[in-house]
């Protein structure tokens, strides 16, 4: 019998195991994606003080297009690196919430870069 595979279970699997690599410090704190099919949602997070440092999101007044789509991505991306370094954040570590690096979730780590992040 075929059984269907849950994409969510797959998804927050692949995010548990790279999180057993990845940990986001006060000298380089972590870079989280969230992507639904409405919204993209990003936070820097320092893990040993269990804390966000900065966050931006496509529900943020400064953004214009209110999709997740990659115009959004690029947007969204630009804007967190701009608080980030506001708060003199310049490298980080880029989790990407175990989501496959194309198209959306690239689009956004590339406009992160463009606008002075380090990853």
């Amino acid at each position: 019998m075929i059984t269907k595979t849950n994409r969510k279970l797959e998804r927050e699997r692949r995010h548990r195991r790279v999180r057993t690599k990845i940990s986001g410090t006060a000298e380089c704190p972590r870079l989280c994606v969230f992507r639904s099919n409405k919204n993209i949602s990003v936070q820097v997070i320092d893990d040993t003080k269990g804390i966000t440092l900065a966050s931006a999101s496509t529900l943020d007044k400064e953004i214009k297009t209110k999709k997740s789509n990659k115009e959004a991505a690029r947007e969204v991306g630009t804007l967190i690196a701009k608080r980030a370094i506001e708060k003199n954040i310049e490298t980080v570590v880029y989790d990407r919430g175990g989501y496959i690096y194309h198209g959306i979730v690239k689009e956004l780590a590339e406009a992160a870069r463009e606008a002075g992040l380090k990853f």
